[in-house]
Order: structure tokens, then C-alpha cells, then sequence
């Protein structure tokens, strides 16, 4: 098997792959050390949210580490360059004004901060996700990489976070309770935007789509699972079946920090095909559970602790982890082993590379 098969094979559940897939995201520090030690200059490809950049960059030294999967995403338009405030900051497509923090780039100004109506929301100039060059860099790694390679399109923040990035959290999310009028035209602008840059992506010739807003914490979800059903579940559903009409083949992933098995049913009913990153350590995402009560329906990508386990661990103890997942997520296919999170500077070197070899090995 390639890596293209091996995927294709896990994820489907249509026998077994040859051994269990991985893939992996670092971030800058971690792409920066690897770079050099392999010798392969790091690519960054620019994204519409500047953190999505690094899901969706260094696939040439990715898949020289070991990583079956590449990803790809939306990008800039040509010839487009960011405003720039006095003090530094970079003022996005979307008008989020953002800063760059000690790991990702912070919205500091909210572009819809004041807002109290639909009609502001309606009128709010979005961008335009088939803006010319929009898909240099995604086009360019998929030509590359599609014969061998599982090809992952990025469109998290599809909706809720893209929303609550504008608006600014704490306004959002009671805005959202009380059903202010312009939630919902916030909602249907920004999923209408990530259902135009997945579709160029499955018409490119992505495997997967790889929707995802974060709903889950440490300890449960956000908002309850009822508001979720009545206000994102509906949503969801529309852009999993535009995806879908789009190329029937092409997988439904979704990303979900945090405990969210409340809606797991919710998801799988809905078209959702592969759940990540299927975060441990946190209530309902026990790993012998999750397979057994969702295994014959859903596949898996994650699972592996980037909190504790990656950075704080031995060798030995992260093989014995990448032992056990493997055990009860991929008992019969259905799993793509990964951190669940973008591997940060407090992970070395030598952790990751145990990490990617225990997967190989099969631990």
C-alpha cells in the first residue's frame, strides 16, 4: 500500500491497511528544528486565518517525516497584502485586527464588536472565497502529492468560531443564548464562505474535507447540546451535503476539541464519516467506548495526548500509548493516528520522532 490506500483504506473501514496511518501537525519552533535537520527548507502557505497556516504547510517535509496525509487550504488572493496598524498589528481580510502571540496570532479587535443587527451583518463587506489565487498554494500541493498521499482540505472554522472571532467571545456566545437577530445571518455568511473554499477544494481533488468549530472544553461542552442541535446542527448538515453533492467520495472529517460525545450521534446522523481529534483525557472520549459504541459507524483521527504525553513523556511511555490507542481504535480499520492537537515548542525533538516511529513499528 501507498499512503494514499493505506488512508483511503482506515478511514473507509473496508478491510485492513497494512498498518495503522499517521499524520501529524507541528507548529513553527518544531517545523523550524525538523526543517533543518532534514534539510528541507520550511514552505509556510499563507491562509485566510492566519493559524490555519500551519495545518496546511511544510507538506514536502511532513511526508519526508513520515506523515501520510497532506493538507491544503484556502489561501490570499493574488496580489493581496494585509493592512497594517501603527502599533504592528495585521489587519485581516475579515477586518479582525490581530497580534502575534507567543504560539498563534490573537484577535485583539473585533470587527463586528458593536454590532446589534442583522442588517449591519448583511451589509458587512465578507470576503470572496473564489478570489483569484485564492488556491495557488492548494493546487500546487495537490498536483504533487495525489497519486501517493491522502489529501486533506482544510475549512476549519466553519461557522461558529469564525463568528465568535468577529464578534468577540463573551458578546457572541450571549447573543447566541438570548437569539439575537444577527446571529443567525453571521452563522449563514461565514458557512456560506467556508462551503465556497470547501468546494474548490473537492472540485482540486481533495479525499477529505476536514470541517470544525470548537465546541468542547476540558470538562463538557460550550453550550449545551440542546442549543447546539437547534442552532449549528442544522448548519452542519447543509454544508456536509453541499460537500458531499460536490463528489460523493470525498470523506466528511470534523474537528472538535474538547468533550463532545453528547453529539456524536448528532454528527453521525448528519454524514460525519471521521471524528477528530477525538481529545483524551476528557469525559465520554474513553478510547475502548468510543470504538464500541461508534466504531461501526465512525472512523478516528487523533487521540494521542499533546498535553501531557508528547511533552512530558518518555519514549517508552509514549510507545505504550500509541500501543494502546492503536489497540482499541483500530481493531478492525477505522484509524488515522495523531496528536490531537498541533505538536507545540514544549515537545522535543526526540518525543516526536518516538511518537512516529511507534506508529510505523504498530507499536
Amino acid at each position: 500500500m501507498n499512503s494514499k490506500t493505506r488512508v483511503l483504506s482506515a478511514l473507509r473501514r473496508k478491510g485492513l491497511p497494512d498498518r495503522i496511518p499517521l499524520q501529524f501537525d507541528l507548529g513553527r519552533a518544531l517545523l523550524e528544528k525538523f526543517g533543518a535537520k532534514y534539510g528541507i527548507p520550511v514552505s509556510y502557505s499563507p491562509s485566510y486565518y492566519d493559524d490555519l497556516m500551519y495545518r496546511i504547510s511544510a507538506n514536502d517535509l511532513r511526508t519526508a517525516m513520515g506523515s501520510d496525509c497532506v493538507v491544503v487550504g484556502g489561501g490570499l488572493p493574488a496580489g493581496y497584502s494585509h493592512d497594517r496598524t501603527d502599533d504592528g498589528c495585521i489587519v485581516n481580510e475579515f477586518g479582525m485586527v490581530m497580534r502575534q502571540g507567543p504560539l498563534y496570532m490573537d484577535v485583539v479587535g473585533c470587527p463586528l464588536a458593536d454590532v446589534t443587527s442583522a442588517d449591519e451583518v448583511a451589509r458587512f463587506p465578507f470576503p470572496d472565497p473564489c478570489a483569484a489565487g485564492r488556491m495557488e498554494h492548494a493546487r500546487r500541493d495537490i498536483e504533487r502529492f495525489r497519486e501517493d498521499y491522502f489529501i486533506i482540505g482544510d475549512i476549519e472554522l466553519t461557522m461558529f468560531e469564525m463568528a465568535w472571532h468577529m464578534v468577540g467571545l463573551e458578546k457572541f456566545m450571549v447573543d447566541l443564548v438570548s437569539r439575537a437577530a444577527y446571529v443567525g445571518v453571521l452563522l449563514d455568511r461565514c458557512m456560506a464562505f467556508s462551503i465556497g473554499i470547501g468546494k474548490q477544494l473537492v472540485a482540486l481533488g481533495v479525499d477529505a474535507v476536514w470541517t470544525g468549530d470548537d465546541f468542547g472544553a476540558q470538562n463538557g461542552m460550550l453550550i449545551s447540546p440542546r442549543l447546539w442541535r437547534s442552532v449549528f446542527k442544522p448548519r452542519f448538515r447543509e454544508v456536509f451535503a453541499e460537500l458531499k453533492a460536490a463528489n460523493p467520495e470525498v470523506l466528511i472529517c470534523y474537528h472538535c476539541d474538547g468533550a463532545i460525545a453528547p453529539i456524536l450521534d448528532d454528527l453521525i446522523e448528519i454524514g460525519l464519516e471521521v471524528f477528530n481529534p477525538v481529545q483524551p483525557n476528557v469525559p465520554g472520549h474513553e478510547a475502548a467506548a468510543l470504538k464500541s459504541n461508534f466504531g461501526d459507524r465512525l472512523s478516528f483521527w487523533g487521540a494521542i495526548d499533546q498535553q501531557q504525553l508528547l511533552p512530558f513523556g518518555t519514549p517508552e511511555e509514549i510507545e505504550a500509548e500509541v500501543k494502546a490507542k492503536i489497540e482499541s481504535l483500530g481493531q478492525g480499520g477505522g484509524y488515522l493516528c495523531s496528536p490531537a492537537h498541533i505538536v507545540q515548542a514544549d515537545t522535543s525533538v526526540e518525543n516526536m520522532e518516538a511518537f512516529i516511529a511507534a506508529v510505523k513499528r504498530g507499536a
